[in-house]
C-alpha cells in the first residue's frame, strides 16, 4: 500500500489508489518479463490486454514496431483537442541481483531503469481517464518501445505517430531515486542532454617494441588525443554552457604481444551537450584536435562522430503548466520547477523536436536508494497512483471541461 510519506491531494489520486494493488500486480509482471527494444511482445500484449480491460476507445498496434498507442474520448470533444502522455516500456541487457519474487526470470535481462513502472503508470491513466472522461477532447496514451538506445520514439514518429494523432502537446514522464517520493521535478528548457557516439581510427606503423623508432606508435598518438581532449570543455566551450567529453575505451594491440606496437588504434566514447551550437563546435574541435596531434607524431586519425539522441528540452509553455498540474497534486513545496538538467539522454527527446511538450521526474527514492542501470534497481510501487494520477492530470486541465 501507499507509504504514510506519499501524499497527494485531487480526485484522480483517491480514484486511483483504489486500484493500486492491480497496478503493483502488472508492474511486477513486467519486471519478471524484461525486453528490449523492439523486442517488447509479451509486454506490448499485456499492455493491450490491460487498456481493453480498461475500456479505451481504441487501440492501435505496431505503431514503431512494437509500440501500442491508446485513445480516450473525453465526455465532450468539441474542443478538438488531443494530449499525448508518453511511457517506454523496454528493458535493459544488465544480469539482476535482487532476490524478490519478481525478479526476471530472463537471464542477462532486467527493468534496470523503471520502465515497467512507467507503462503500468500510464494503464493506471487510462483507466481513470476512461472511467471519469472528465475532460473535453482526446487522450493519446503512447506506450512506446526501445528507449534503450533504439531511438524508439525516433521510430514512431516516422511511422506516422503525430499525423495518425495530432496531439497539441506531449507528456512524458521518468522515475528519479534521487528524489523522495511525492516530489516531481521539471525544468522551463533543458532535461536530458544530447547524446553523440564518437569513434577515434588511429593508424599509425606497427613493429617491434625493441626497435620503436622504427615505429609510428597509435598507442602512443591515443594517449595523447585523450589528454588533448580533455581541453576542449575547458578551453572552447563557455563555462556557463555545459558539454562533457569522455573517451572511453581504447582497442589497440594484444595483451599476449608485450613487444609488438600494433599499427592501429580505436578510441571510443560520448559527448554530452545542450545545444546544437556547443554540439557543433564539440564536433569540429574535435576532428581538428584528432588530426593535428597524430599528424604531429607521423599518424593520421580519423573521427566519426555520430548523433546519436538529441537534447531534451522542455517548452516553457508546457513546463509552466506541467508545474502546476504536478503542483496541485503535491503542493508547491514538492515540486521542483528549475530542476538541474542530467547529462543523460532520453530518446523523448524526438517528441519535443516535432511537438511542444514537457518532461518531468517523478521522485522514487531518496537518500540510499540504488540508482538506475544498477543490478539491484527496483521500481518504487508505492508511487505508482501518483504518476498515473499526474498523466491524467495533465490530460484533465489541458482539457478542460466548460462549466
Amino acid at each position: 500500500m501507499l507509504a504514510p510519506r506519499l501524499k497527494a491531494g485531487g480526485r484522480a489520486f483517491a480514484h486511483i489508489a483504489a486500484f493500486h494493488p492491480e497496478l503493483t500486480a502488472l508492474r511486477r509482471d513486467l519486471h519478471a518479463h524484461p525486453e528490449l527494444g523492439f523486442e517488447e511482445v509479451y509486454t506490448s500484449a499485456r499492455v493491450v490486454e490491460a487498456l481493453r480491460l480498461c475500456g479505451v476507445d481504441e487501440v492501435h498496434t505496431g505503431i514503431g514496431k512494437t509500440g501500442v498507442v491508446a485513445l480516450v474520448k473525453g465526455k465532450r470533444s468539441a474542443s478538438g483537442k488531443m494530449i499525448g502522455l508518453r511511457a517506454d516500456m523496454d528493458a535493459l541487457t544488465m544480469t539482476e541481483h535482487n532476490d524478490f519474487p519478481w525478479k526476471s526470470v530472463t537471464a542477462g535481462m532486467m527493468h534496470g531503469c523503471g520502465h515497467d513502472g512507467h507503462t503500468a503508470m500510464l494503464v493506471g491513466a487510462a483507466r481513470y481517464l476512461a472511467e471519469t472522461r472528465n475532460f473535453d477532447g482526446t487522450a493519446v496514451l503512447i506506450f512506446q518501445p526501445g528507449e534503450e538506445g533504439f531511438a524508439g520514439a525516433k521510430a514512431m514518429v516516422e511511422d506516422g505517430l503525430f499525423e495518425r494523432f495530432p496531439v497539441q502537446s506531449v507528456y512524458a514522464m521518468h522515475n528519479w531515486p534521487a528524489m523522495k517520493p511525492g516530489t516531481i521535478g521539471i525544468n522551463p528548457g533543458p532535461m536530458m542532454a544530447a547524446a553523440d557516439r564518437v569513434r577515434i581510427e588511429i593508424t599509425g606503423r606497427g613493429g617491434h617494441g625493441a626497435h620503436a623508432y622504427l615505429t609510428v606508435d597509435p598507442v602512443l598518438v591515443a594517449a595523447h588525443i585523450i589528454t588533448a581532449a580533455q581541453s576542449i570543455v575547458s578551453r572552447n566551450v563557455r563555462p556557463i554552457d555545459n558539454a562533457v567529453v569522455s573517451l572511453c575505451a581504447v582497442q589497440a594491440g594484444d595483451l599476449h604481444a608485450m613487444s609488438v606496437v600494433p599499427g592501429s588504434a580505436t578510441i571510443v566514447g560520448t559527448v554530452r551537450t545542450f545545444s546544437s551550437e556547443v554540439q557543433a563546435l564539440v564536433e569540429r574541435r574535435l576532428q581538428e584536435l584528432c588530426s593535428a596531434v597524430a599528424l604531429g607524431f607521423g599518424a593520421t586519425a580519423s573521427v566519426q562522430f555520430e548523433r546519436i539522441y538529441p537534447a531534451t528540452i522542455n517548452t516553457p509553455a508546457e513546463a509552466l503548466f506541467a508545474g502546476d498540474v504536478a503542483q496541485a497534486l503535491v503542493g508547491e513545496g514538492n515540486v521542483v520547477r528549475d530542476m538541474e538538467p542530467s547529462m543523460g539522454a532520453e530518446d523523448f527527446s524526438f517528441m519535443l523536436q516535432t511537438k511542444p511538450g514537457a518532461y518531468l521526474r517523478i521522485g522514487q527514492g531518496g537518500e540510499g536508494s540504488c540508482f538506475l542501470h544498477n543490478s539491484r534497481y527496483d521500481f518504487n510501487d508505492d508511487i505508482l497512483p501518483l504518476g498515473s494520477a499526474l498523466h491524467a492530470g495533465l490530460a484533465e486541465q489541458a482539457m478542460p471541461l466548460a462549466d
